[in-house]
Parts: structure tokens; sequence; C-alpha cells
């Protein structure tokens, strides 16, 4: 089990892209690319929000002073910030359709719970 456990950040990083790549794939029936673009704008913001938490958690468990905690939370915020700014950017800016920019955002969503179901098995 621990060693299973061990590779568990990294195969739900891998996952992610597998699983934006399907979604992409289910929306070439619509022909549609705005549908299209919405999807795949939306997983990279997921993805590219889940590697920088990643990233900075590891940086943090790496060095458990009270600094890297205090930096962890403000990396946080900034982390947040951009992706509000982002979302911001998406919807107003380039007018992503909205449904398929939310498709794409549950990427993550998506795989922590297919990831939940295969571990209970």
């Amino acid at each position: 089990m621990k060693d299973r456990d061990e590779h568990l950040l990294e195969e739900l990083a891998r996952r992610n892209w597998i699983i934006l790549a399907v979604l992409i794939l289910l929306t070439l029936p619509w022909r549609s690319l705005d549908v299209t673009l919405g999807v795949l704008s939306g997983g990279l913001l997921a993805i590219i929000g889940y590697l920088w938490l990643y990233r900075t958690l590891q940086r943090t468990l790496a060095d458990p002073s009270r600094q890297s905690a205090k930096g962890f939370q403000f990396s946080y915020l900034v982390r947040l910030g951009a992706l509000a700014a982002a979302l911001f950017l998406l919807i107003a800016v380039a007018k992503v359709h909205p449904v398929a920019l939310a498709a794409g955002l549950s990427v993550v969503v998506i795989n922590i719970i297919w990831t939940t179901i295969k571990r209970s098995f």
C-alpha cells in the first residue's frame, strides 16, 4: 500500500492530461470551436493550478519551518488571484463557452473521484 501512495501525486498529474484529452475528444461531435476551446482552456487552467499547488506543497513539506508555512499561504493567495484573473479574462474578454469552461475546470475533480473509486476496490 505504501508503494502505491508514494507515486499518487505523479499519477494524478499524468491522468489529468489523459482526462483533458478525452474531454476534448468528446467535444468534437459538436463541431464548435467555442466548446472545444472552452474545455481546453478550462482544463489547462485546472491543470496549471494543480501543478502550482503540487510544487508549492513539495517545497513547503521539504522545509517545514514557520517561514515556509507563511510562504505557502502567500503562494496560495497569489495562485487563487491568478486563477480568478484568468477566469475573468477567459469569460469576459475571450468569451469562451461557460459550460464548456466549467467542464474543462472539472478535470482535476474527475481525476480525484476516479482515483478514489479505483482505490476503494
